[in-house]
């Protein structure tokens, strides 16, 4: 499952980019759906990015790969 999100991540992560940020895994607790990310350079901070995990990274990663529940930034 790790390798499966660490792919869809590698997908969003160039239009990320192109504003200044980016996204790395910390952890997945398969057992409970649950991904750890971090929000980097001009995201780590941006008022919008909220809106960007729940809305962009969450809703993709729960289409992608449905044993995902949840995204939470740490």
């Amino acid at each position: 499952m790790k390798e499966k999100i660490q792919e869809v991540l590698n997908k969003i992560r160039p239009s990320l980019q192109a504003d200044g940020g980016d996204v790395e895994l910390v952890d997945v607790d398969e057992k409970e759906g649950i991904v750890k990310v971090r929000l980097t350079g001009s995201c780590f901070g941006c008022p919008f990015s909220t809106m960007t995990l729940k809305n962009g990274i969450e809703q993709i990663l729960k289409e992608e790969v449905p044993e995902v529940k949840e995204v939470k930034a740490v």
